[in-house]
C-alpha cells in the first residue's frame, strides 16, 4: 500500500452492532459474580499488580448487567451484544411452554439470535471460548466450527474435550494441571491457566473466558480468601497483557449479603406464601437461577417469576405482594419484559424482585440449605445489577457514558485507543 492510502477499516455486523476487526487478540474475561470492590481490594492488598496498572492507566468504569442477574442470561448478552429480548435467554431455569415442564435454559435451540463468535468466524477469525462450568458451554459454542478456527470447551470437563466436538483434546497436559473440582477457586483458574496456553499457541483472534462464583458466594469483597483469587486471576491476566493483547474484563453480575443478624439467610418462601393465600395449585413459582450447582446458593436468588391460574385476581395479589417485607419490585409479565429487555413469552404472569438483603424462594422444603458453610451470598435482583467494566487499553467514551456489561467486546473493537 503507498503513502497516503488508507485501508477501510473492516467491520463485522452482529445483531444491530458494528463491530472493527481487531488490531490485536481480543480477550474478554467475565469474572462471575464480580460486584465492585473485589478488584480495588485486591490491588489496595498489593496482590494485583495487573489491576493495579489497568486502574491506574487503562479504562475503569461501571456498567449495569441484565435483569434477571443471573449466569446464563448476562453471558449470553455478553456474547451477542444485546440483551435477552433479542437473544432470549432470560433464566438459568425455566418454564417451557412447549412441554409445561421446567427445564435448564442452556440447549442452543432456546437461543434467538447469532453470537459475535460466530459472525467473526464465518468472516476468518479464530475462535476461543472457555468456561468454568460445562452448563454454558453449548450455548457459548452454538454455531461456532470446531477444530483450527474454533475451540469451547469447560475446565469442569476439560479432560473430555475432544477434536470433533470441543476443537482441542489433551486440555490438562496442555495446561499442566489436573481438571480441578467443581466448587473450587482453581475451576476458575484452570480457565484462564488455559487460555494463556493456547493464546500463545493459536493467538486467536477472539477468546472468551467465563468464570465461576464460587468464591464471590461464599467471601465478600477484601477477604482473604476473595484477595487470594483475584491474586490468581491477576498472574494469568498479566501474561495475557505481556502478549499485546486487548483485555476487558466485566462481570455477569454482582452479589450480595443476604443473610441477617444471626447469620441465618433471609428468605420469602414465595409458593408458600401464595398456596396460603389463594390455594394450592393457584400459582406456580420459578426460581430462574436454579442450575446444578446449588451447593453455594441452595437455588436461592432475588428474582422470581409465577405463572397464576386464571381465575386469580393479578392485579389485587400484585398489590399485596408489594407489602411484603423485603419485596423490592413486583410487576406483571408485559411491563417486567420493557423494563428489563426480556422476552415477555418466556416469563411467568408475573416478576418478582427482593431487596437487597433478601432472596426468593418457593417453599422450606424445596431447598437444600446443608451446602450452606458460610451465611448465604446470593444475586439475581436490581441491587446485583452494578459491574466493573475494565479495560487495559483507554477508551475513546467520554466519563459519564452509560454503560452496559455487553458492550464488552464494542469497547474493546471500536472504543480502545
Amino acid at each position: 500500500m503507498s503513502k497516503g492510502e488508507t485501508m477501510a477499516v473492516r467491520t463485522i455486523e452482529v445483531n444491530g452492532r458494528a463491530y472493527a476487526w481487531p488490531e490485536r487478540p481480543v480477550v474478554v474475561l467475565c469474572i462471575d459474580g464480580s460486584e465492585p470492590g473485589y478488584i480495588e481490594a485486591a490491588v489496595a492488598a498489593g496482590v494485583a499488580p495487573y489491576f493495579a496498572k489497568v486502574l491506574d492507566q487503562g479504562t475503569n468504569r461501571r456498567a449495569d448487567c441484565v435483569v434477571p442477574s443471573f449466569t446464563n442470561p448476562n453471558n449470553l448478552s455478553i456474547i451477542t451484544g444485546a440483551p435477552p429480548s433479542v437473544h432470549g435467554i432470560c433464566g438459568n431455569f425455566f418454564l417451557d411452554p412447549e412441554t409445561g415442564g421446567e427445564v435448564m435454559m442452556n440447549e442452543p435451540r432456546f437461543l434467538r439470535a447469532p453470537t459475535l463468535f460466530q459472525a467473526f468466524q464465518r468472516a476468518g477469525a479464530t475462535i476461543v471460548t472457555i468456561t468454568a462450568k460445562d452448563k454454558l458451554r453449548r450455548l457459548l459454542g452454538h454455531g461456532l466450527e470446531m477444530g483450527a478456527k474454533g475451540v469451547c470447551f469447560s475446565s469442569e470437563l476439560a479432560d473430555q474435550a475432544t477434536l470433533a466436538e470441543h476443537g482441542i483434546d489433551g486440555v490438562p497436559e496442555m495446561v499442566g494441571l489436573e481438571v480441578p473440582d467443581v466448587y473450587s477457586a482453581a475451576l476458575s483458574g484452570f480457565v484462564l491457566a488455559a487460555g494463556v496456553k493456547i493464546m500463545a499457541a493459536r493467538r486467536p483472534e477472539i477468546m472468551y473466558l467465563s468464570t465461576t462464583d464460587y468464591i464471590q458466594h461464599k467471601h465478600a469483597p477484601g477477604t482473604p480468601v476473595a484477595n487470594d483469587f483475584y491474586a490468581l486471576l491477576d498472574g494469568y491476566l498479566g501474561q495475557l497483557d505481556a502478549m499485546d493483547c486487548t483485555i476487558v474484563a466485566t462481570a455477569d453480575h454482582g452479589m450480595n449479603a443476604k443473610f441477617g443478624d444471626d447469620g441465618q439467610p433471609r428468605v420469602i418462601y414465595l409458593q408458600t406464601l401464595l398456596d396460603d393465600w389463594l390455594g394450592v395449585d393457584q400459582a406456580r413459582v420459578i426460581l430462574p437461577i436454579t442450575d446444578p450447582y446449588v451447593v453455594h446458593h441452595g437455588a436461592l436468588g432475588s428474582y422470581a417469576t409465577a405463572y397464576l391460574a386464571d381465575s386469580v385476581d393479578g392485579p389485587a395479589l400484585i398489590n399485596r405482594l408489594r407489602e411484603v417485607p423485603g419485596m423490592e419490585l413486583v410487576l406483571p409479565k408485559a411491563q417486567a419484559a420493557e423494563r428489563f429487555e426480556l422476552p415477555p413469552d418466556r416469563l411467568g404472569d408475573l416478576v418478582m424482585v427482593s431487596v437487597q438483603d433478601h432472596t426468593l424462594g418457593t417453599s422450606p422444603d424445596r431447598h437444600d440449605l446443608s451446602g450452606l458453610t458460610e451465611p448465604l451470598r446470593s444475586h439475581g435482583g436490581i441491587s446485583e445489577q452494578r459491574v466493573p467494566l475494565i479495560m487495559n487499553r483507554e477508551t475513546d467514551l467520554p466519563e459519564g457514558h452509560a454503560l452496559r456489561n455487553f458492550d464488552a467486546f464494542d469497547l474493546a473493537f471500536n472504543h480502545a485507543i
